[in-house]
């Protein structure tokens, strides 16, 4: 039996700057530190799932715009907010908007969700009013 999800790892072209705005903009504090020094890989976290962050090799992968890239991969990391204007406004100049905010009471009443980017152009969804179903439909196995 496998225990729950932990982290998601992000290859970084400045990983100080990226643990720098995910600790202002949500919280996240250091869990571990590897490797320390000019080529550390950092574990930081928020009491959700984490991010490990590794310094990257090469040309960075074409970012999304929107709501994220449609390639294979990750697509965007969300983050349930209690107001979505109130953290828009909080962040301020700290990002750019690439999506909505969008009213998506049309599949849960209340919601409403918006795209961010992080200063290495990682999508970041802001969502507020989501929760799961009750019953939802089962997998086919």
């Amino acid at each position: 039996m496998s225990g729950p999800m932990h982290h998601i790892g992000l290859n970084c072209s400045d990983p100080i700057a990226i643990e720098r705005w995910y600790a202002k903009h949500f919280g996240f504090e250091r869990l571990r530190v590897y490797l320390p020094g000019p080529d550390q890989v950092v574990v930081i976290g928020n009491g959700g799932v984490a991010l490990e962050l590794f310094p990257a090799e090469g040309e960075p992968p074409p970012r999304g715009e929107r709501d994220g890239p449609t390639e294979r991969g990750v697509r965007h990391v969300a983050f349930l907010v209690d107001d979505l204007d109130a953290k828009l406004a909080e962040i301020g100049d700290d990002t750019e908007v690439t999506l909505g905010p969008l009213d998506m009471g049309g599949f849960i009443e209340g919601m409403r969700v918006a795209w961010i980017s992080d200063p290495e152009g990682n999508i970041v969804e802001l969502n507020q009013g989501y929760e799961d179903e009750t019953n939802p439909p089962p997998l086919d196995r």
